[in-house]
Formats: C-alpha cells, structure tokens, sequence
C-alpha cells in the first residue's frame, strides 16, 4: 500500500464522456499512512454546457452557477501536480478514471494512470466483501456507521470526505471487514466478580509441619550466626 493515498471523486454533466459529457467538479482528499492530513483539492469547472436532468437532479450544479467558475484546461496542471504519485481511492473507478481521460484527451495530455498508476476502487472492493449487498456510498455509509446526513445531494469533495472514511473502515482489519449492516448485535454483560458472601477455607500446618519449619529455621540460624527472623522474634 502506498504511503501517499488520494480519495478522489468527480460530478459529471452526464454518464458517458463519449456523447460529449464533461467533469464539472472534482475533488480529493489526502492520507499518507492511513491518516487524513486536511490537505484537499476542490475545484468546480465550467463545462461550456447544460448537464442532463437527471445528473442535475443529482448534483444540482447549474449552468448559472458554474457559468463562471475556470474550465478544466484553467485548473489540470494544479490537479496533475497534487494527484501525481499517489495511489488513488474512487467507488467507481471506472467512471471518474473514463471522464478525466477525457478531459485530458482534449488537452493533449497522457491518461490518468501515467500520474498514478495504481487505483484501488472501492466499489468492486465493497463487493468482494459483501456479495449480494447494497454498495453504494450511502448503503457504506449506514453499514460503517459513518454520518452522512449532510449528504441531501452528491458533491464531490463530501464524497471523497465519506468515502476516505469508508475506505479505512473497511480496511482497518478481519473484524470491521465483517461488520454488516443488517446484523443483529448481542449484548453480552460481563459480570463483576463478586466477593459478597464469599468463604475461604484457611488450611493450618499440621505439628509435624511446624516441627520440621522451625528445624530448618534453627539450622539456618545456626548457619548464619543469628538470621534476621530469630532478632524479630526474641523482639516481639
């Protein structure tokens, strides 16, 4: 695993970059050795067109409020320069990688996995770890227990924040790799231990073990020219 990690993700105008859809926002969120270091990217782009219905319905990113905001070409250096080397984290990597190789495209530029070689997607991770589950990022969420209430419509770095949060839940070890949503928990009560009305039974030496203890007493005293027990008993 790679020191340095980028949690990246992407708001689109539509989902096919091949029919002219553009990146519209982008955003990512540093860790280096699992440990988020509050050092993020976030840029809105203008994309010189309307997104579709149904991608504004989800982002709700207008044309009126991305009219000013740079194109992507205004902004790709600065990403380049703090995505390169890192390993990246996206759910879905397939589309975010396919729409910023096209925006590179157009720029002339090599595609994503020349900054970054290695990618680790999420969403195929969730699946290899929960066959037959809801993976998406809010269905993740709930099962993490991660709160996602400030996510009443998708942006791109509150994604990449969640996601981050997922990713190292999901990753921390055998135990929170099992947590499942739809478990039911057992509580167990460990009980005290309790000395109330306890009984100890006191076993006493026999005479014959306290002959032969004070025997060898007497030999170490002699050995000894006057052992420290024998001052303390003739002071007692």
């Amino acid at each position: 695993m790679a020191a340095r990690q980028i949690v990246l993700d992407t708001e689109t105008t539509g989902l096919d970059p091949k029919l002219g859809h553009r990146v519209i926002e982008v955003a990512g969120v540093e860790l280096v050795n699992r440990r988020l270091t509050g050092r993020h990217f976030h840029r809105y782009v203008n994309p010189g067109r309307d997104s579709d219905e149904g991608a504004l319905q989800v982002h709700g990113l207008t044309t009126e409020f991305l009219s000013d905001k740079p194109k992507f070409a205004e902004i790709a250096d600065e990403f380049l320069e703090y995505i390169t080397g890192a390993e990246l984290i996206i759910h879905n990597a397939p589309f975010d990688i396919g729409f910023l190789d096209s925006e590179l495209a157009l720029l002339r530029r090599k595609k994503l996995k020349a900054y970054c070689p290695e990618v680790i997607d999420t969403l195929r991770m969730a699946k290899e770890l929960h066959p037959g589950k809801r993976n998406g990022l809010d269905a993740l969420c709930d099962r993490y227990q991660i709160d996602n209430s400030a996510r009443t419509l998708h942006g791109a770095l509150l994604d990449a924040e969640l996601l981050a949060d997922v990713y190292l839940a999901m990753t921390r070890g055998q135990e929170s790799l099992m947590i499942e949503a739809d478990v039911v928990h057992t509580e167990v009560a460990v009980a005290g231990f309790n000395r109330d009305g306890l009984k100890l039974t006191v076993l006493r030496a026999t005479a014959e073990e306290v002959a032969a203890h004070e025997a060898q007493l007497k030999d170490i005293d002699k050995a000894s020219g006057g052992a420290v027990w024998s001052a303390m008993n003739t002071q007692r």
